[in-house]
């Protein structure tokens, strides 16, 4: 289809321009109103808060990094002897501190440790976030079939109704079991608003997700492709040394012993030498002076510190041991219960949904035909609605247990291979 615009000066030019400037918008929101979950990580990653501020870390770490690295700055002196005019003596001197006992090493050795564990904490709060959308993603995706459920168990409500008024109308039904019927539709309708209650919670959480205050989108878009085969607990166990948890807990021990190095090099005292020169008013005569000072560690040997960084060091050593064992139940329980949920999933797929819709078709079919009264049309009605609840309950195990591995290993479709 084909259309011409007038000039924009004439008065239908300037209609029909202004027309197509208030629906532009409103195509680009159609077109952005379906969310994936590819375009929900994403926008994660650019626009969420923590992920965000774990990127300012690897920029915090260069800096100090570059800070551990600098020379001591030199210090300019002026000293006057007598204040008397013509008896003065007025000394200019330069001093420089050097540094002893590889303290500057020391320091650059930690901030290396630092900046490694930044960009850890970056690759850990990737996979925290993966995993927190991916759930939210599921759970919006559960919200919406749960709404769709409530509205199917409303029409199959609803139909019953009409049999039974119709059964009523002709004189074969008791007027109860309209009002039993009449019941039903209304306890239907509380669980259909519950359900669409339930969905604008999980678009909200999934906004909040992946850095919006708002819910930019209309529905979400289960992906297509089927859910991956679960790994084995073998091949995750093997590769649970490789995790960013891991490996923090590795570095955060060589951090440790980087500092308690530090600490032992501040036992070392530092050298001063200053260089000057001292003019004297009374003999009209300028000379050189040099010096030299160094604390004597009679006292102060650091020894508080040091103590306290090979205790930090031990710390390190036992949380690491500690987040093995967590990391290990971890991935064992989420393996069982995606295990059981995805046995639950392959029951209800293969014989409890079809065999419990139809027997909701037989006791209709049967109740208009005056064989079944309309109680046990509504058991087989409440039967059906109870599996497919059980059956939503079963999909959001499976996935809640997949966030949680992917959360400590990342992508599962790169950790399996």
């Amino acid at each position: 289809m084909f259309c011409t615009l007038d000039r924009p000066g004439t008065g239908r030019g300037r209609i029909l321009l202004t027309a197509l400037l208030l629906v532009l918008p409103s195509l680009a929101l159609a077109q952005a109103s379906v969310l994936t979950l590819d375009s929900a990580l994403r926008t994660a990653w650019d626009n969420n808060p923590e992920l965000a501020a774990a990127r300012w870390g690897i920029d915090i770490a260069e800096g100090e990094r570059i800070q551990a690295g600098v020379l001591p700055n030199p210090e300019v002196g002026w000293e006057m002897e007598d204040t008397r005019s013509g008896s003065q003596t007025t000394t200019v001197s330069v001093s420089q501190m050097f540094e002893l006992g590889g303290k500057r090493g020391a320091r650059l050795s930690l901030a290396g440790r630092d900046a490694e564990l930044a960009a850890l904490e970056l690759e850990r709060q990737r996979n925290v976030l993966r995993a927190e959308v991916f759930g939210a993603f599921q759970a919006a995706v559960q919200a919406q079939e749960g709404l769709q459920l409530a509205e199917e168990s409303l029409r199959l409500s609803e139909r019953g109704l009409q049999v039974v008024q119709g059964r009523v109308k002709a004189g074969s039904a008791s007027p109860v079991e309209a009002t039993r019927a009449q019941v039903q539709v209304s306890e239907v309708r509380l669980e259909q608003g519950r359900a669409e209650q339930a969905l604008t919670v999980a678009y909200q959480q999934l906004a909040a997700a992946t850095g919006a205050s708002m819910a930019p989108f209309s529905r979400v878009e289960k992906a297509s492709a089927e859910t991956p085969a679960m790994p084995s607990r073998t091949q995750l166990l093997e590769r649970l040394e490789q995790t960013p948890d891991m490996r923090l807990a590795r570095l955060q021990i060589d951090q440790r012993e980087a500092a308690l190095d530090l600490a032992r090099t501040q036992r070392v005292p530092d050298l001063t030498v200053s260089v000057g020169s001292q003019y004297s008013e009374t003999d009209r005569e300028r000379i050189n002076v040099v010096g030299v000072s160094m604390p004597i560690p009679l006292f102060d040997r650091n020894q508080g510190n040091v103590l306290a960084a090979a205790r930090r060091a031990d710390q390190a050593r036992d949380q690491r041991n500690g987040a093995e064992l967590r990391l290990r139940s971890e991935v064992v329980q989420a393996l069982a219960q995606w295990g059981t949920a995805a046995q639950e999933v392959q029951a209800f797929d293969r014989s409890i949904l079809s065999s419990a819709q139809q027997a909701v078709e037989a006791a209709t079919r049967g109740f208009e035909r005056g064989k079944f009264s309309f109680l046990d049309v509504l058991d087989a009605q409440r039967t059906l609605v109870a599996a497919r609840l059980q059956y939503l309950q079963a999909q959001a195990q499976q996935s809640e247990a997949r966030a949680r591995l992917e959360r400590i290993f990342g992508d599962l479709s790169l950790a399996s291979r």
